[in-house]
């Protein structure tokens, strides 16, 4: 038994719709299967069974819940959603060109680039198989948008790679794609499928959407900061040489010497010993962390404040407590 104590929000929401959850993993093994291309389930079940908190799936059906649905679709948009999340991991790895994935090897590396990109794609079709099972036209309008600006984040993220011009609004819009799209969907959906009034569909979206940007941001964050929660080194992101907001906020204050120091190593790509240290040192002296710990916290608060316009009771008070977990590390 969770001891509810000491347990995490996504911990007590993962036993709270424990039941929901169930249905939803048996629905993601029966829809995976495919009869002439027996790679397809094995990919698939590699990366949805590798773990992971389920978060994006659990959050449709606690909008569902917090809304009073009765009904059996949450279930189908909560696969749907997590579908279109593991297709998104697997085109990621290969763009990324990533070996490992919470400490295991990336679909990518023990298959092949052209299996992962396909088995994505499959995904994909599947996920829109499910969403038409729902027979609401504007939950489908919902995931679709989605899975288009998550399409449109990475390839943004593909042209301002290393592109140290790259504005905090771009860096907005990225996030957006890449995290916060697929969190609002999750969510917003699940007041549509409920029917609630459009302003607590608004709000749902808006929660989701502020707290998926205060997700980005403090992963991000952590990244120079390090935490064993983002299953990453400090400096990983430096190394890849991803442009994230602690390094957009420093260029921005740098000098010509500084300058000349980021487009090294950033842009050329040419990084020598010191240097990760060096450019601690520089998020430092321009305060660019402690200014992205301040935005990913009024994010947080953003969240928070749509969460406080549905209905009181025990799912929002877990939703709530969620939103703050996700950035009381750097609170």
């Amino acid at each position: 038994m969770l001891d509810q104590r000491s347990a995490k929000p996504h911990e007590r929401l993962a036993q709270l719709l424990a039941p929901e959850m169930e249905a939803v993993n048996g629905l993601i093994r029966e829809r995976m299967a495919s009869k002439h291309a027996p790679r397809i389930p094995e990919v698939t079940a590699y990366l949805v069974e590798a773990g992971g908190k389920r978060l994006r799936p659990m959050l449709t059906l606690a909008a569902a819940k917090l809304c009073g649905y009765e009904g059996p679709y949450h279930v189908h948009l909560a696969a749907t959603v997590e579908f279109i999340h593991t297709a998104t991991l697997l085109h990621d790895d290969v763009v990324d060109e990533s070996a490992m994935r919470r400490g295991r090897k990336t679909a990518n590396l023990l298959w092949d680039n052209k299996s992962s990109v396909l088995v994505g794609d499959y995904l994909f079709a599947r996920s829109f198989q499910l969403m038409t099972e729902t027979g609401n036209l504007r939950v489908l309008r919902i995931l679709s948008n989605a899975s288009a600006t998550i399409a449109e984040g990475e390839v943004l993220q593909l042209t301002a790679a290393q592109d140290l011009k790259t504005s905090e609004d771009v860096y907005l819009q990225v996030v957006r794609g890449k995290t916060a799209a697929l969190f609002s969907a999750a969510t917003e959906v699940g007041g549509v499928i409920a029917g609630r009034p459009d302003d607590e569909v608004q709000a749902l979206f808006d929660y989701g959407d502020a707290l998926g940007i205060a997700f980005q941001i403090v992963d991000d964050l952590l990244d120079y900061w390090g935490s064993d929660a983002t299953g990453k080194n400090v400096g990983d992101d430096f190394r890849e040489r991803k442009l994230t907001l602690p390094l957009i906020k420093a260029y921005a204050k740098a000098d010509a010497e500084e300058q000349a120091f980021w487009k090294r190593v950033i842009e050329k790509g040419d990084q020598r010993d010191g240097d990760l240290e060096h450019a601690l040192a520089l998020l430092n002296k321009h305060g660019a962390l402690e200014a992205t710990r301040v935005e990913a916290l009024a994010w947080a608060a953003k969240a928070k404040a749509a969460m406080e316009q549905l209905p009181a009771g025990e799912m929002r008070d877990l939703l709530i407590d969620l939103n703050d977990y996700v950035v009381a590390r750097v609170s």
